[in-house]
């Protein structure tokens, strides 16, 4: 791979390139709508329709373990808490694990409800313990939903339960499906087939996933699926195999059958048709920006994370290469997280995917003494 320095700042949206013809193949035919989606970069490998507006029924609640998620890992929440059931989360209809008014459950076992069970009263009790109303927490997942760049999504409600207004579109969901699965800990519940809750209590409560794929598909471990007469049958599935993982949406299929057949029709293709390549490990350097008059004379730009490219199969990975473009230098100071500038990845001339740069610290504007230090050193500096 070979790496160069962009003369000047490129502050154009960052995107992701597709490096697919959705054109050349037809996948889930009887869905009203559909996407295949690398979940490792956010190429789109096929659509259908996938912008239109539709009822997501229970796939709402991936936004719902999203904000719980988020919450514990932010320490706002622990996974042994205590979440009490109030009246109104008992009070839920359709799928539920049955809580009773005041029966307190771990934050981990009420997850474990929402995600195998498909709990409507499990996912009321643990918004409220988040957001202390379910009204609260749902204007958290329209504040989530518009930061993730949502733009076809509007939630009521965090379960799913029909609602005027309620609404999201296939590539909404496989947006925030990828968001979820930067928490790999989900997936100990959501690719779990069978488990329970209530143990050594006589109301111990068999949980049996209704996402069949977890079980019958290998590598199928999520992620959730929706059900109401008007929606029909939803699923947003994942699927992992070597270090290529998927996430495969459908919306308003006639069946669980054909729901089922037309996911594992998308995986197949995906898993027969595409790889994923190593492109940078995580702590990779990746270059470096002149910083002025700040607390450091340089910023060190490495790689935050594992990143990979998603190729054809038999396609040559001789002709991938990546530079770097951003500014020279810039002002201090710098925040922790400010954009710096852009990976732009090409096979051959073509760029197939653009990854954002950003600081991984705070650089604080320097002092006249400490610019005057800094000056005065380079007087007597003597090069050899």
């Amino acid at each position: 791979m070979n790496t160069s320095t962009d003369q000047a700042a490129d502050r154009r949206t960052v995107t992701e390139v597709s490096t697919t013809n959705t054109d050349t193949v037809q996948l889930a035919s009887s869905a009203r709508s559909a996407v295949l989606m690398d979940a490792d970069t956010g190429t789109i490998i096929y659509e259908k329709n996938s912008n239109d507006r539709l009822p997501p029924a229970s796939i709402t609640k991936i936004m719902t373990m999203l904000l719980a998620m988020e919450a514990i890992q932010d320490g706002k929440i622990k996974w042994d808490d205590k979440v009490s059931t109030s009246e109104y989360a008992a009070s839920m209809g359709g799928s539920q694990i049955f809580l009773e008014p005041g029966e307190e459950m771990s934050v981990r076992d009420m997850l474990k409800g929402v995600a195998m069970a498909s709990g409507n009263d499990a996912s009321v009790a643990i918004a409220e313990k988040i957001a202390g109303s379910e009204q609260a927490f749902v204007q958290l997942m329209n504040e989530k939903a518009k930061k993730l760049g949502m733009n076809n999504t509007n939630f009521v409600n965090c379960n799913g339960l029909p609602a005027n207004n309620h609404y999201t579109s296939a590539h909404d969901i496989a947006i925030m499906s990828r968001e979820l699965l930067k928490y790999p800990e989900v997936t100990k519940f959501t690719g779990a087939y069978e488990d329970y809750l209530r143990q050594h209590t006589d109301k111990k409560f068999w949980l049996v996933n209704t996402n069949k794929l977890v079980r019958f598909y290998s590598g199928a471990d999520g992620l959730k699926t929706g059900y109401t007469s008007e929606a029909k049958y939803c699923l947003s599935a994942t699927a992992k195999r070597d270090n290529l993982r998927v996430v495969a949406v459908v919306l308003g299929e006639p069946n669980t059958k054909t729901r089922n057949a037309e996911v594992t029709q998308m995986f197949d293709y995906a898993f027969a048709q595409y790889m994923n390549v190593p492109l940078l490990k995580k702590g990779d350097r990746i270059g470096e920006v002149q910083i002025e008059k700040g607390m450091q004379s340089k910023l060190e730009l490495k790689a935050e994370q594992p990143y990979h490219l998603l190729l054809k199969k038999g396609a040559s990975k001789d002709k991938v290469r990546f530079e770097l473009s951003a500014p020279e230098s810039l002002s201090a100071p710098i925040a922790k997280g400010q954009s710096i500038g852009k990976i732009v990845v090409y096979q051959g001339e073509q760029v197939i995917r653009e990854i954002p740069v950003e600081s991984d610290r705070d650089i604080a504007k320097a002092g006249w003494w400490t610019l005057l230090k800094r000056a005065t050193s380079k007087l007597f500096f003597v090069n050899d």
